[in-house]
C-alpha cells in the first residue's frame, strides 16, 4: 500500500471517528434532533432547501467543533504525566550520545598524550581534547538536566 493511500485511510478514519464521537459527547440523537429542528425551524422561516441544509450544516459544525475542542482537553490531560517522563528521558538518551565521540576520541588523545607540549602530533592532541572537552560538556549538561527535572 502506497503511503497516500495509509494517509488517506487514516484521515478519513480519523473524521469518521470524530463524528462519532461529537455526537455521542453532544447527547446523541436527542441533541442531534433538537440541533435539526431549530435549523429546520430556521430554515422554514428564510425559505427553500438551500437555506435548510445551510443551517443544518453550521449547526453540525458548531457541535463537531465543541467535540474537538473536547476531545482536545482530554488527550491533552492523558498525555500531561507522559510529557514529563519523555522530557527527562529525552535528555538521558541525549546525554549518552553526546558520550559517544567521548568515548572514540579517547584512544586517539591517549595516544598522542605525551606530545601534548611540543611533539610532532601536537595539533591532534589540542583538536582531540577540544572535542573530548566540548562533548563531555554537552553530555554532563543534558544529564545535569535531566536530574533537575
Amino acid at each position: 500500500m502506497r503511503p497516500q493511500r495509509v494517509g488517506r485511510a487514516l484521515g478519513i478514519g480519523l473524521r469518521v471517528a470524530g463524528r462519532i464521537a461529537g455526537q455521542r459527547i453532544a447527547g446523541g440523537a436527542q441533541n442531534a434532533e433538537s440541533q435539526s429542528a431549530q435549523a429546520a425551524s430556521a430554515a422554514q422561516a428564510v425559505g427553500g432547501t438551500a437555506a435548510r441544509v445551510q443551517a443544518a450544516s453550521q449547526a453540525d459544525g458548531r457541535a463537531a467543533g465543541r467535540t474537538a475542542g473536547g476531545v482536545a482537553r482530554g488527550v491533552g490531560g492523558f498525555l500531561r504525566p507522559f510529557r514529563r517522563v519523555g522530557g527527562i528521558l529525552w535528555l538521558e538518551v541525549t546525554g549518552a550520545f553526546f558520550l559517544l565521540p567521548v568515548a572514540v576520541f579517547a584512544p586517539t588523545l591517549w595516544r598522542v598524550r605525551a606530545n601534548w607540549a611540543h611533539g610532532p602530533d601536537h595539533r591532534l592532541f589540542l583538536v582531540t581534547a577540544g572535542v573530548m572537552a566540548v562533548f563531555l560538556y554537552l553530555s554532563i549538561s543534558s544529564f545535569w538536566r535531566a536530574r533537575k527535572k
